[in-house]
């Protein structure tokens, strides 16, 4: 199930309810009959993408692929659903009933143990890159060892008696992951706060969420690391170099597959941008059979040597010099999502657009810890 397109075809139905009320209000009147069959329309839609999530949710708990809802975890889940909600409708907290663990600080409230939960799920069902890392959720910073074999490996040889052996031993560094500050904002429309047939904290959930996915997915495959997190195209040590600055050949692609070691091929994977992909579905063997597959085992999607591809806009297009196809194990790549997702209210900065903006801040770093497990194809330079 697509998360990212059902997420972002509510956010549409959303901004077009929005849009409704805010044309309403610049000209003073109430809602048109043709608008407000537009609203119910829209309405039904939302409440059925709503229904089908938590349905897909349900299902996952039967089959045994997430943690099963008890009753009480449920009953926690809206109890805090309730009080971030009214948290969003009036600023403030006047109840705080027991499991609802929201706290008011100076600069806004820490949202709910089970609605940053469900925010981190969210995005974890939308950023597949991000899902695909190996995740942590830890305060503080996270040192790995590494060790590193290129600097002297270890070596078996035949043995003479009373002849001492050399001695040969690699070398370990450290890999280090910390917290770089984010912050998500959107806004919402009084109107739609206003609004009690309007679910706010999904939409807060859902909003957030998308922000979140497309920034963590950009940083895990093109972050810096420049005082921000490391991602794959810049921190990883394996790479090969295309013949050509425009095309990519088939013995190019079975050479970078091969470059990860056969021990991590059972999770590897493909990412590329949609544009690579057109011109990698037009690559034929030698029997003049396409190399790109329907992907018969996750039942959506495309295979490239028996590999599952998968589609990112914020990969590079093929041209010179650019880093156009990424292969491997992705859990090579370390994410530290930490705990304790902030929420900030401005009610002011924004009332002259009759909305609120709505403020997530998280502490995230990512870095390719285990090197051999990926590669990366780059276009030779013009």
């Amino acid at each position: 199930m697509n998360f990212k397109k059902l997420l972002e075809k509510r956010n549409e139905l959303v901004e077009k309810i929005n849009n409704l009320f805010v044309a309403a209000e610049k000209e003073n009147r109430a809602l048109a009959a043709e608008e407000k069959t537009t609203y119910d329309d829209a309405m039904a839609e939302i409440k059925n993408i709503d229904e089908t999530i938590r349905m897909y949710e349900a299902a996952k708990g039967v089959k045994g692929e997430g943690a099963v809802n008890t009753a009480a975890a449920q009953s926690d889940y809206e109890q805090e659903r309730r009080a971030l909600a009214e948290f969003v409708r009036s600023g403030k907290l006047t109840e705080i009933r027991a499991g609802v663990n929201m706290t008011l600080g100076d600069n806004g409230a820490i949202i709910p143990t089970t609605i940053a939960n469900k925010i981190i799920e969210t995005v974890e069902n939308i950023c597949p890159i991000f899902d695909l890392s190996s995740k942590y959720n830890v305060k503080g910073s996270l040192t790995f060892p590494v060790y590193d074999e290129t600097t002297d490996q270890v070596q078996c040889a035949y043995a003479t008696e009373f002849k001492a052996l050399d001695s040969h031993t690699g070398k370990f560094t450290t890999v280090s992951l910390g917290g770089y500050l984010v912050g998500a904002l959107t806004k919402i429309s009084r109107s739609l706060i206003t609004n009690g047939e309007f679910d706010v904290v999904s939409y807060i959930i859902g909003k957030i969420s998308l922000a979140i996915a497309r920034f963590l997915e950009k940083e895990c495959l093109i972050g810096t690391g420049t005082s921000a997190c490391q991602g794959v195209l810049v921190g990883a040590t394996q790479k090969m170099t295309a013949a050509s600055a425009t095309a990519i050949t088939a013995d190019e692609l079975i050479d970078l597959q091969l470059k990860v070691p056969e021990q991590y091929q059972a999770n590897a994977c493909w990412i590329v941008n949609t544009k690579t992909l057109g011109v990698l579905r037009k690559l034929k063997n030698n029997d003049g059979d396409y190399l790109l597959t329907d992907d018969l085992v996750k039942g959506f999607g495309f295979e490239l040597l028996g590999k599952h591809v998968y589609i990112s806009d914020q990969m590079p297009e093929i041209a010179a010099s650019a880093k156009a196809v990424v292969y491997g194990d992705m859990s090579g790549l370390f994410s530290n999502l930490r705990p304790g997702i902030e929420l900030q209210m401005l009610n002011e900065k924004y009332a002259d657009e009759h909305a609120v903006g709505v403020v997530a801040w998280y502490e995230v770093d990512t870095k390719v810890v285990e090197q051999q497990k990926v590669a990366v194809l780059v276009m030779k330079n013009a």
